[in-house]
């Protein structure tokens, strides 16, 4: 599936190995808009595939986190003022599951992560101006992370997302990339 994705921000160090995508992340590498903290960054890393009308996509993300605001996830962009961003990010001196939702400006979303921060899955579905998120531990109990409106479009951007606005380094193997039609699981069925 990282065949059909192309650069946001390209990083000096990635790879397409066996088991997925490699990236190692620059310094002072980041996606925000405006609230609180008054500046706009778009320097972040993601690997995008086009994708028409409605979807599911998921992801498996593998990093060690260690300086605060390290993060990797899956993002689902439209344009620089508006995507979504979510996975593990260090933050308060633990790893926690989060998820910044832009539309003009950014917000931002923490809670804790049950299972191994290191090692998780993310999945995100958009269909009729809705996105739902949810995150897993083991690939297939899918709680509940966000439920959002999200603007409707013919076309959307989806893949692995990573920066270090705080560093450089950060090792990011991200694999079982998947984008299939919108999932028709009930909102809180956990498969």
């Amino acid at each position: 599936m990282f065949e059909q994705c192309r650069w946001l921000n390209e990083p000096d160090r990635w790879a397409l190995v066996p088991d997925g995508l490699m990236v190692a992340t620059n310094q002072t590498t980041d996606f925000w808009r405006e609230t609180h903290y008054s500046f706009i960054r778009d320097s972040g890393y993601f690997f995008g595939r086009e994708v028409r009308g409605g979807f599911t996509a998921a992801l498996r993300v593998r990093a060690q986190y260690k300086t605060l605001y390290d993060q990797a996830g899956i993002m689902v962009r439209l344009d620089e003022a508006t995507w979504i961003k979510a996975g593990i990010e260090l933050a308060d001196g633990e790893a926690l599951l989060g998820s910044v939702l832009t539309v003009g400006q950014s917000d931002w979303a923490t809670g804790p992560f049950r299972g191994d921060p290191s090692d998780f899955w993310i999945r995100v579905t958009v269909e009729h101006g809705v996105l739902r998120l949810q995150a897993s531990a083991d690939s297939q109990h899918w709680p509940l992370v966000r439920l959002c409106p999200f603007p409707v479009a013919e076309r959307y951007w989806v893949g692995p997302m990573c920066c270090t606005p705080e560093r450089a380094g950060l090792d990011v193997l991200f694999s079982d990339f998947t984008v299939a039609p919108p999932s028709r699981h009930a909102l809180h069925d956990l498969s």
